[in-house]
């Protein structure tokens, strides 16, 4: 800001629009010291102090001597001082801020939750990984890494299921987090079963907490929920047909993928409990048609990148164009300012004391 352009309207409304307070209320203890003033008077004295003589003489002399010492220009000066003062530290309670100019950026508006089976039966080795044999959370996790770099400017979260599901990250703009936590996710570590229902309810209980605490409810119609799994509903209390026919009341698509092979297990796998590989399609499509979503079903990872691809194309980003602003606390300055009057005031008390 020139000197030319302190006498300019324009520049002083500019100001005014990059200036704010956090805490403006705090101008209303401005008054408060004339308020006390009032109410508490002192006390009128009853009695004529004694003086000292010599006391009295070396008062009068300092009085004449002293022109600074005047009544008048010194209580005048030193009430400016403590105005100049309290204003201040008022002023630095009210915490200013200065906004800087708005920066625009990208985000598409759009919410994906992630549904990641962890159920027992995923540990069944018939995909490949570059060349080499993998377990199916292995294609998972290398398929879905590329999905989630596709979907920038979009917010993601994530849900891993068994026998129970969990929350691992809520709707978030940074994918690296969700990228990660899917790549710690271990086989079994939900339990060994399929609880679908379950993973659809607690989508739900999600989307609606966190879209109510933003107040746009509307947005779970924007929402879209990717639920992977290999096998039936086996766990859980809630029925997945149950949980996607509140998910059509509230808006949510949900497409399904079902990934492996349709044969049911033999041998040791089913001494291990691990039939949920015995895949629910009828259910899964159903799920799916009920959301306005699709069903797909992955027999190996080539499948399976190819199913991810189509839903990125179906849910293409929409990317808007928004602006944040930065900001900077201005406190410090009046803050700063009352410490060096204060500074002052003292060293002006000090020396008229020890001149006196």
């Amino acid at each position: 800001m020139t000197f030319l352009s302190l006498f300019n309207f324009h520049t002083w409304v500019s100001v005014w629009q990059n200036l704010s307070f956090i805490w403006p209320w705090m101008v209303a203890f401005l008054p408060l010291p004339w308020i006390v003033r009032l109410l508490w008077k002192p006390a009128e004295q009853t009695q004529i102090p004694l003086l000292a003589p010599h006391l009295l003489q070396r008062f009068n002399r300092a009085n004449q001597s002293q022109g600074w010492l005047a009544p008048n220009t010194q209580s005048a000066g030193i009430s400016w001082f403590l105005i100049l003062l309290w204003g201040l530290l008022i002023l630095a309670a009210m915490r200013p801020i200065w906004y800087l100019t708005p920066t625009p950026f990208e985000e598409s508006g759009k919410d994906m939750m992630l549904a990641v089976d962890l159920s027992g039966s995923m540990e069944k080795q018939d995909m490949r990984v570059e060349g080499h044999p993998a377990d199916r959370l292995m294609a998972v996790k290398s398929v879905v890494e590329n999905f989630i770099g596709e979907r920038q400017g979009d917010r993601l979260g994530l849900i891993v299921f068994g026998t129970q599901a969990f929350l691992q990250s809520p709707l978030t703009y940074d994918l690296k987090t969700v990228q990660t936590l899917l790549n710690d996710s271990q086989i079994g570590m939900a339990g060994n079963n399929t609880a679908i229902g379950d993973a659809i309810g607690l989508t739900l209980k999600h989307l609606r907490q966190i879209h109510a605490k933003s107040g746009a409810e509307n947005a779970l119609k924007k929402t879209v929920l990717i639920l992977l799994t290999d096998g039936s509903n086996t766990a859980g209390a809630v029925d997945p047909i149950d949980a996607a026919q509140k998910a059509q009341e509230m808006g949510l698509k949900i497409y399904t993928i079902g990934i492996g092979g349709q044969q049911r297990l033999t041998g040791i796998d089913a001494f291990l409990n691990l039939s949920s590989n015995d895949m629910d399609i009828a259910s899964l499509q159903k799920i799916a048609k009920l959301t306005n979503g699709q069903f797909f079903h992955a027999a190996d990872t080539a499948q399976l990148d190819q199913v991810y691809q189509t839903i990125n194309q179906l849910e293409a980003t929409e990317h808007e164009v928004n602006h944040y602003r930065l900001r900077t606390e201005l406190f410090q300055w009046p803050l700063g300012l009352a410490l060096l009057l204060s500074f002052i005031l003292a060293w002006r008390r000090t020396a008229r004391g020890g001149k006196a």
